[in-house]
């Protein structure tokens, strides 16, 4: 009878922990990915979510890198991470030719103070818009986010953008 119940604890026991999440090989993990279109100041940007899951060294930073629709080299941005930041949010430099359901890559590190690899994630961001949504320049100009004459028709509406000079989707 003893067997019998050991028995049954152990496979419980096995049960509920392969029902359990895998382990995290890092600190992080991503919690969300978009691309934004400012209209205003006509620019597009990557933006990438981390969510914190485990410890972080006091010195660690944070370095991504972004395929660069526009061609050419991958665009880099880093950042000091804060062991108590919870969030983190990462942005990129602005974007030119991004193009509607064309996945775009992005490698993230994490590394401590002394640059040693404590992590490393990768992702894909897709936009359900082509960068031709915005227009060729920014609407307001100035600090005090003045009308832009060049970015309007002579009727006033908007100019609309175009994928010209871009590379093929």
């Amino acid at each position: 009878m003893k067997q019998k119940t050991l028995a049954m604890i152990v496979v419980l026991a096995l049960s509920l922990t392969s029902c359990q999440r895998e382990s995290n090989t890092g600190p992080y993990e991503i919690s969300g990915r978009i691309f934004v279109f400012n209209y205003r100041l006509s620019y597009a940007t990557y933006l990438v979510t981390l969510k914190r899951l485990g410890t972080l060294d006091t010195n660690a930073r944070m370095v991504a890198r972004f395929e660069n629709p526009a061609g050419g080299e991958m665009l880099e941005t880093s950042q000091k991470l804060f062991p108590a930041q919870e969030k983190v949010v990462i942005e990129s430099p602005h974007l030119t030719c991004v193009r509607k359901d064309r996945p775009y890559a992005v490698a993230i590190r994490i590394l401590s103070d002394d640059g040693t690899l404590l992590q490393e994630l990768q992702t894909m961001v897709k936009s359900d818009l082509d960068q031709s949504i915005l227009p060729p320049k920014p609407l307001v100009d100035g600090p005090a986010y003045q009308r832009n004459a060049a970015a309007f028709d002579e009727n006033g509406k908007p100019l609309t953008g175009t994928m010209e000079g871009c590379p093929p989707g």
